[in-house]
């Protein structure tokens, strides 16, 4: 068990507002991001199908998250993707990449517009060039909820992402979704793997977006 402080409500008096500075290995995701070699095998009744795609995958500053005590530095972020050629949406993505400076923890959030939502977390060191993260079905701290289709018919038991940050600025993400499908005996890996290269960068968040943001850091 982790050991946590007797006091729970206390925020910490000297909270550096400048979320850029303090993202910890997040650091490199921040920015607007494209990705076209990106590469989906999900299940069919016929048999696994391995689709392409394209990705624009937005990632932003957010000003510091406190839990008394505890701190995180986070980027909100918005993934949306298409096939090669089409404009219609093939999985649209939200949520948050939580950095906690303390415990060297890294969440991450998602919510999908199919009626799943799930929170993955592991360790790394600030500077780390790849880390991995877990979610589980059942777990409290880590889990996975699904709506009653899909906890029936494609039971998510796991979901694993590794993120891998690369020498020319790029970075990548492999995933494994694991789950259990209505009629068959053995688990089905549904994985995702895609390469991302910056487009655009990240705007700063509220408390490090110049004069203003530093008269609401002091409390003014």
């Amino acid at each position: 068990m982790p050991q946590f402080p007797d006091d729970i409500y206390t925020e910490p008096a000297d909270l550096d507002g400048r979320t850029l500075a303090n993202l910890g290995p997040l650091r490199r995701m921040a920015g607007l991001w494209r990705g076209e070699k990106g590469v989906d095998v999900k299940p069919k009744a016929q048999g696994p199908k391995t689709q392409v795609y394209v990705e624009h995958y937005e990632l932003q500053p957010i000003d510091p998250q406190t839990n008394g005590p505890q701190v995180f530095y986070g980027l909100r972020y918005h993934t949306f993707i298409h096939k090669p050629g089409l404009t219609k949406m093939y999985h649209d993505q939200v949520g948050y990449w939580l950095w906690e400076p303390a415990t060297g923890t890294v969440l991450h959030t998602l919510a999908i517009p199919r009626g799943q939502i799930a929170m993955a977390s592991g360790r790394a060191s600030p500077d780390a060039d790849r880390f991995a993260l877990t979610a589980t079905r059942g777990s409290l701290e880590n889990g996975i909820v699904s709506n009653p289709f899909l906890e029936h018919a494609f039971t998510t038991l796991e979901w694993r992402i590794e993120v891998v940050f690369h020498p020319d600025g790029t970075w990548s993400y492999d995933q494994d979704t694991v789950m259990q499908i209505q009629g068959q005996a053995a688990p089905f890996h549904h994985t995702d793997r895609n390469t991302l290269t910056k487009v655009g960068e990240p705007s700063p968040n509220p408390l490090d977006a110049g004069p203003h943001g530093q008269a609401r850091l002091s409390g003014a």
